[in-house]
């Protein structure tokens, strides 16, 4: 029977964890959450040699003392879950930043395996590493890994291995000089008289946080029989500590934990070169004051250019496919209400959906190319001086820039911010970011009406989403949240080349979730909104096909949708949207996909009787209700109305409910007053 290792899989944010994680894993992994909270846990398992290793990948962090939720969440799972072995991913091309987290993970007493990643970038700057003489100073054992390239995979587990059995005993602790020492060792004493206390937690990594004011340290020592004398004694040793150091206490460990490792580093780094990186050059230009934000609006500009233009071609294949496949479902399946459920509902719904994969498979690639190069990393200090004016962290730009891939992902991510302020503030306004849901009603619309360039038409809408955010942020920090934002602080990774397999990995990933939303979600909501606009049926005696045209328009009124979409009428009129719109904005309540399968059973509805359905967007041309502005005024609808239900149910377990009906009734009203005056103005215009 194999033996089972739980590893941790911990370091610094764009440190290469999770390439180090899907290296070692592989395709064996699962996703789910850590108990009590909704961010993302990926867990992973590889047998080697015998043995069984279940590995957790971990949010990043820079220190055990830990301010935002994701770095609270490593901390916690480190201290309380009490993996086997540590492997710490470092970034090889800033070695001393992050072996400040290395040697703290060391002081916990938990066996410690340190990953030198990147190390193919390291030695492209000329820096070289000595990781035995690093591995004999510091006592602990590093490898030099690529995650991107396998480099070194097979190598990290030997080392685990040796380290959880015990086989290697090069674990040792920073030497803080004897002024703190002595200091650490006072307290670590106390610590140490309670048995179940030193069993459960490290008495001198417990010292040292105490020493360094802890908040989570003084928690952990509340149920220890000494309490009140841990905290006389710590107290006290800080007073000697800030009174020698002429500093506070947390600066004056800091100070001796980067000596040490300043010193080590001295040992076993060089650098053989001294000149400009090409990641320095490069960010010459893409960081640039004057010119990094508009190098970065044409790169989003050329983004969508080429997700329309490469995507042109599929889509219209797409397009053929299901009306071919409609055609010869309306030939085998029985006529009445089966054909009806086929064709008009499932094909005309989930089929609307699917044409627009190669449009979200192109604007994914892009997206994946430009995360793993470095430059995504990047876009948060282009946006920080921009974002400060409207009291919004440039850390949220991070969060902000997912919220075009998924509103879930990116509500979950703003854990990073430090600030509740901050954070709030970067949910409230992640929905504004258009979603991958919302590309193919966009796609729909903007290749229907705005068939010339429909890349400027949704680019126009992104970034209306991006301005409707900022100044929705500078509302908030002036009525809801006054006082100073908090500094904006962050490494940035050097350029890399992206891997195919990295990018694939990406791809897929993102894909399939569309895949699984389309196939089940969508697939119900379609079945459900055939139902509603098939039913009731008003008496129905035939006639030639504008006959059959007119009485179908009349059955859909009559039904159950056209009733609903009738009702909302009065209040969708101003807007320029009639009850089929209605009908359709409603539905994309749930999820802003079923949108287009909506307008695909509203449409294909009213299809020829010979089964040869016209493409959507033809027929949205050949409705007199509909026009450029009115599809225009549309997007911006979907684009600002609340997200989708997933998105809520997060913004709520994140924030509470106060502030998801906030954004409930604050989403709603902004949406109905920015279409009223768009399309008031347009008619006015026009």
């Amino acid at each position: 029977m194999n033996k089972i290792i739980r590893a941790a899989i911990a370091g610094n944010p764009n440190s290469g964890k999770t390439t180090i994680f899907n290296a070692i894993t592989g395709a064996h992994q699962k996703v789910g959450n850590y108990a009590g909270v909704t961010v993302d846990k990926k867990e992973g398992r590889r047998l080697y040699k015998g043995y069984e290793f279940i590995i957790y990948d971990l949010p990043g962090t820079y220190s055990l003392t830990a301010y935002s939720v994701d770095e609270m969440i490593a901390r916690d799972f480190i201290i309380e879950g009490k993996p086997d072995v540590i492997i710490d991913v470092l970034d090889s091309t800033n070695i001393e930043r992050n072996l400040y987290l290395c040697l703290q993970f060391q002081e916990l007493g938990v066996p410690v395996v340190a990953a030198l990643n990147i190390i193919d970038q390291a030695e492209k700057m000329g820096i070289r590493i000595d990781e035995k003489a690093l591995s004999s100073v510091l006592g602990i054992s590093f490898l030099k890994t690529a995650g991107a390239s396998g480099k070194g995979i097979d190598e990290l587990l030997d080392a685990a291995i040796a380290v959880v059995e015990r086989k290697e005993k090069l674990q040792r602790c920073v030497s803080y000089g004897p002024e703190l020492e002595r200091e650490i060792t006072a307290v670590g004493a106390l610590l140490e008289r309670d048995p179940a206390f030193s069993s459960a937690y490290s008495p001198r990594w417990t010292a040292i946080k105490l020493i360094e004011k802890d908040a989570h340290a003084y928690q952990l020592i509340e149920n220890h029989p000494l309490s009140a004398g841990i905290k006389l004694i710590a107290g006290e040793s800080i007073r000697r500590i800030e009174n020698h150091f002429g500093r506070d206490a947390e600066i004056a460990v800091s100070e001796q934990r980067y000596g040490y490792i300043h010193g080590a580093v001295t040992e076993a780094v060089r650098r053989e070169i001294d000149v400009r990186t090409a990641t320095e050059r490069a960010d010459s230009i893409l960081l640039n004051r004057y010119l990094g934000l508009p190098v970065f609006v044409f790169i989003l500009w050329a983004v969508f250019q080429a997700t329309f233009k490469l995507g042109e071609y599929p889509v219209s294949w797409l397009e053929i496919f299901f009306s071919r496949l409609s055609a010869f479902a309306s030939g085998v399946v029985p006529a009445g209400l089966p054909r009806s459920l086929v064709v008009d509902g499932i094909i005309a719904g989930v089929g609307g959906v699917f044409s627009f994969v190669p449009l979200v498979i192109i604007l994914f690639l892009c997206i994946s190319i430009l995360e793993d190069t470095g430059y995504m990393a990047r876009t948060a200090f282009i946006m920080d001086r921009f974002l400060h004016i409207f009291g919004l962290h440039g850390q949220s730009f991070m969060p902000m820039m997912l919220g075009f891939g998924c509103s879930v992902a990116a509500v979950m991510a703003a854990r990073t911010l430090k600030s509740s302020r901050d954070r709030i503030i970067t949910i409230l306004i992640i929905p504004f970011m258009s979603c991958g849901a919302k590309l193919p009603v966009y796609v729909l619309l903007a290749g229907a009406f705005f068939y010339h360039n429909p890349g400027n038409a949704v680019l126009a809408v992104y970034l209306t989403g991006v301005v409707l955010a900022v100044f929705s942020s500078l509302i908030f920090r002036r009525i809801l949240f006054r006082g100073e934002a908090t500094p904006f602080v962050m490494e940035l990774p050097p350029y890399r080349i992206p891997t195919i397999r990295g990018i694939a990995w990406h791809v897929w990933d993102k894909l399939w979730q569309y895949f699984k939303r389309a196939g089940t979600v969508i697939l119900l909501a379609s079945i459900l909104i055939w139902t509603i606009t098939s039913f009731p049926k008003p008496a129905h005696n035939g006639g030639d096909t504008a006959r059959i045209r007119a009485k179908t328009e009349q059955a859909l009124e009559y039904s159950i949708a056209g009733r609903i979409g009738k009702f909302m009428e009065p209040v969708i009129k101003p807007l320029g949207f009639d009850w089929k719109i209605g009908v359709a904005a409603v539905t994309g309540f749930a999820a802003k996909e079923i949108t287009v399968s909506t307008l695909g059973i509203l449409y294909k509805a009213e299809a020829g009787e010979n089964g040869e359905n016209e493409s959507l967007r033809r027929a949205l041309r050949d409705d007199p209700a509909f026009n450029p502005l009115v599809a225009f005024v549309f997007m911006l609808f979907i684009l600002i109305i609340p997200p989708c239900f997933a998105t809520l149910a997060v913004i709520r377990s994140e924030i509470g409910w106060k502030w998801l009906f906030f954004s409930l009734a604050y989403t709603g009203a902004l949406a109905w007053l920015i279409c009223f005056a768009v399309y008031q103005a347009g008619i006015f215009v026009v």
